[in-house]
């Protein structure tokens, strides 16, 4: 039996549903090749941040706005460590990669406050870009009034960044949202497809100096996706949305779960740099075999068999049940190991 892994992600045509995430390794033009031949359908390049566009917009003479200079000025104060130098350098990183490689190429905007982006966006496309993913970072909270501030301004520069180009626009979104379901529907207006969900380094605080550190980790390998509940949300209230499942997706049982939960693609990063690029080709053998199992031939076939979601009484069902088996867990471990305490609560023998 032949099998079609060839899908559609948002009017951007893949050969298979597995994409690589914005990270430095796609800068590497072997690892990226090893990527393609692995069977990857795009790679998204690391992120170019907003600074660096405000940056290039004062170099070409537009003018910016007072957010623009606060941000700059913001930048000035901090050594930053770019995984691109500049914007000059990153359009020609998009120029390079989609010109030696098949794969389409889609460059990654992070912030989304830069007017400039609508200037930037038409020299990514003139450079090669496929597609662009629009990372959405929106800063502190005390630079708004209200989070339907931080909502009106993604939504008018995903409206500005679109017009301004005829690829391809997805918008990463973090999971600090009330509804995504409701921004879903309003973006259908200017995105082309949404990526659930972009991660962000945890926050920490060390004791001995207490200063704060930002960490960034790799998802552990055993580690399940938490965004399948988000995916099937946005799917059944919104299906016209294109989605790309993202975090934490690193094997073929994720990538067919991304799938079945209404996701178009999977987007992979931890696994990769695990693994190697051979973890994307586990992962389209995986899905290979699964699709053979039940007789499907090609990705449509696979998506007729969506949505998979609770009922709304379903859903409340499971959330009480997992909250009680839990409890019974955690009560049964504790009686098992016959903890007891002196009067502070510290462990006795």
């Amino acid at each position: 039996m032949s099998f079609q892994l060839h899908t559609n992600f948002g009017g951007l045509p893949l050969t298979s549903p597995v994409i690589v995430g914005a990270c430095p390794m796609s800068m590497n033009e072997h690892t990226r090749r090893a990527m393609q031949d692995a069977g990857a359908g795009a790679i998204v390049l690391p992120s170019l941040f907003e600074e660096q566009v405000i940056e290039w917009s004062i170099k070409i003479g537009r003018p910016i706005t007072d957010r623009e200079r606060a941000i700059l000025a913001q930048s000035k104060r901090t050594a930053y460590n770019w995984a691109c130098p500049d914007a000059e350098s990153y359009l020609a990183l998009v120029n390079r990669s989609s010109t030696l490689g098949n794969l389409p190429i889609i460059a990654s905007l992070n912030g989304f406050t830069a007017g400039g982006w609508m200037d930037f966006a038409g020299e990514l496309q003139e450079a090669g870009a496929a597609a662009i993913e629009l990372n959405v970072h929106h800063g502190r909270a005390a630079n708004y009034e209200s989070s339907a501030e931080i909502e009106t301004t993604i939504l008018d520069a995903v409206r500005d960044l679109k017009a301004a180009v005829q690829i391809p626009l997805f918008v990463k979104l973090g999971r600090n949202f009330t509804s995504i379901p409701h921004i879903a529907r309003q973006l259908l207006s200017g995105a082309s497809g949404m990526v659930l969900h972009g991660r962000a380094p945890t926050v920490d605080l060390c004791l001995d100096t207490l200063r704060l550190a930002s960490r960034w980790r790799l998802t552990k390998s055993d580690e399940e996706p938490e965004s399948l509940d988000a995916l099937m949300q946005v799917h059944s209230y919104c299906p016209a949305m294109p989605l790309a499942a993202s975090g934490g997706f690193g094997h073929a049982d994720h990538l067919i779960k991304a799938l079945l939960s209404g996701a178009d693609v999977a987007m992979v990063t931890s696994a990769i740099y695990r693994e190697g690029p051979d973890a994307i080709r586990s992962m389209l053998d995986g899905l290979t075999r699964f699709m053979e199992s039940h007789h499907m031939k090609s990705m449509i076939d696979l998506q007729t068999k969506r949505p998979l979601e609770f009922t709304s009484d379903e859903d409340r069902a499971a959330y009480i049940t997992a909250l009680a088996a839990h409890l019974d867990a955690a009560e049964t471990a504790v009686t098992s190991h016959a903890i007891h305490g002196d009067q502070w609560g510290h462990p006795t023998a």
